[in-house]
């Protein structure tokens, strides 16, 4: 794997949007699904403010176009803990594209009202997939937009 490319593009209807591109030595297939179906406690184990997330519950359609998941995490400086926020599964074509939007915030969200990420995979080449992974931070109060 090789160091991510970053590049940010800021709009004016208060959105910062945010493109990581790498590469994934493996299947297209593992490329595709572990980042949406993987375990998500196991990967977002808290940094920061961010707090770990302990489990996900409602979570049988999940990986599904239109399917969700309720995220719950434990306490930290900015939240008691508990229920934290909703992932939907926006768009899914297979082994090509995923889009999930986070919503529904149960605590305050550094300024943002949801979350909306994109992941992309292109083979280009046996176990050599191209990650390009867009994420765009959606805010509602001015002065706390980035």
């Amino acid at each position: 794997m090789r160091p991510p490319d970053e590049s940010s593009d800021q709009t004016s209807d208060m959105t910062t949007r945010i493109t990581v591109n790498t590469i994934y030595t493996c299947s297209l297939e593992r490329a595709f699904k572990t980042p949406m179906l993987c375990d998500v406690a196991k990967v977002h184990t808290g940094f920061g403010l961010m707090p770990k997330v302990t489990h996900c519950t409602e979570d049988t359609l999940w990986g599904r176009p239109g399917g969700s998941k309720k995220v719950f995490v434990a306490p930290s400086l900015t939240f008691k803990g508990g229920e934290s926020s909703v992932d939907t599964v926006i768009e899914r074509i297979e082994n090509e594209y995923w889009k999930i939007e986070v919503s529904d915030f149960k605590s305050w969200m550094l300024g943002f009202s949801k979350f909306v990420g994109e992941w992309r995979t292109t083979e280009i080449a046996a176990n050599r997939i191209l990650i390009e992974y867009t994420y765009t931070l959606h805010s509602d109060i001015g002065w706390l937009y980035p």
